[in-house]
């Protein structure tokens, strides 16, 4: 998913490849979450189960952490750390205290002593020699001071892959992304016109068979008729037979083909047949799945003129008529029935439609009006006064390998 930006309201990225936001102090703020990995080893190592009696543990409320006994030594400390990391930019450390609970569960009290045993630190991978930091905190402030600066980064567009875009940390993005693929998944007309784009880029054709169902080769489907192509009788047999059974296995047609024959002869006449069919198939003449069965190209059924649907039908009301000496009009070749005339428009519109789809287009009544300047991107609108209101172009794309789709 490729997402795009104005000039006004632009991007922010952290690093080259690290989580999108539409605010900056957003990503400042949250930077040592994301990255702390790539600047830091953190080493996780248990210490002596803790001795003594412990009745009950205090419990933060809002994100079920346990800090331990009050009257411990460390109780402050991480109580603090707590606060700072989690919710000093919600709410004033008075009101934070205030989230505390005292809990006697006693499967609480020995979690709480299993998860006081882990001792984490943080050492610098970027320094030499590295420096080692016993908390988050510490850790965090070291990070703010020498790698922070110059880590955010503007930028206009961004490309995200599918699982990713499904878990952004910006709330805007997020709600975005989700409308997008919510619409995507409706109607997933606008990812066909963009795949269908792509695979024309990269020589692959998209076509239409059976049922109206989408797909996708490197050969280009072309009918085999006898105005466009001589060909000899063991072609035209193979194609007859290809039609009278649509979906029809290599193996099958070899044993409907080659019949009444054995030892060389009937070696000879399958390595024809195999030869045949491989011309046929890389004339697209002949479609060869991806399971292995054979059909033909369907063939276009092109609208009737206008002028014969309506001789016809002046015919048709002539002959209907009470009296022997019912006339056909005279202007009857250019006369057509209401209902013909609907018939014959449905016909052109479905036809230019399926043209349009199979050539990367999108169809006229799916075209915007905003997609004449541009055929890429839908244009995007952030607004940082109305955070809430923001909307931002969106462009999505997907590959799968053989049957894409289907209408």
């Amino acid at each position: 998913m490729k997402l795009i930006a104005p000039a006004e309201s632009p991007l922010f990225q952290l690093g080259e490849n690290g989580p999108v936001s539409t605010d900056r102090q957003f990503l400042e703020r949250s930077a040592f979450r994301f990255a702390q990995s790539d600047f830091y080893k953190i080493d996780i190592t248990e210490t002596e189960p803790i001795k003594g009696n412990f009745s009950n543990v205090a419990r933060e409320r809002l994100s079920g952490t346990v800090l331990g006994p009050t009257n411990r030594h460390d109780y402050q400390r991480r109580l603090r750390n707590l606060y700072e990391q989690r919710f000093s930019r919600r709410m004033s450390f008075p009101e934070f205290e205030r989230k505390i609970e005292i809990v006697s569960d006693p499967e609480i009290v020995e979690k709480w002593k299993e998860e006081a045993r882990k001792v984490t630190t943080f050492s610098t991978v970027r320094e030499d020699p590295p420096q080692t930091f016993s908390s988050a905190n510490e850790a965090e402030k070291h990070f703010e001071k020498h790698y922070l600066s110059g880590l955010v980064r503007t930028i206009s567009e961004v490309t995200i892959d599918g699982p990713a875009s499904r878990h952004m940390h910006d709330r805007v993005l997020d709600r975005v992304i989700e409308k997008e693929w919510s619409i995507q998944s409706k109607s997933p007309s606008p990812m066909m016109q963009e795949l269908a784009g792509r695979f024309r880029e990269a020589g692959v054709h998209v076509f239409r068979h059976r049922k109206g169902m989408l797909f996708v080769s490197s050969i280009f489907p072309r009918p085999l008729t006898d105005q466009q192509t001589a060909v000899s009788s063991q072609v035209r047999t193979i194609v007859d037979a290809i039609s009278a059974s649509p979906r029809i296995g290599r193996k099958e047609l070899a044993d409907k083909l080659i019949v009444d024959l054995s030892g060389e002869e009937a070696d000879r006449a399958k390595l024809a047949l195999a030869s045949d069919l491989i011309w046929l198939i890389s004339a697209g003449h002949v479609i060869e799945f991806n399971d292995g069965s054979l059909d033909l190209p369907r063939i276009k059924v092109k609208p009737k003129e206008g002028a014969d649907s309506s001789v016809v039908a002046a015919v048709s009301a002539a002959e209907k008529g009470d009296g022997a000496d019912a006339e056909v009009p005279e202007n009857a070749a250019t006369q057509q029935l209401p209902a013909e005339k609907e018939n014959e428009r449905a016909a052109a519109e479905a036809a230019d439609k399926e043209a349009r789809v199979e050539a990367g287009a999108p169809s006229a009544e799916e075209l915007p009006a905003s997609a004449e300047k541009s055929e890429d991107v839908v244009a995007a609108t952030l607004s940082a006064a109305e955070p809430d209101k923001q909307v931002l172009g969106t462009s999505t794309s997907t590959t799968e390998e053989t049957e894409i789709g289907g209408s």
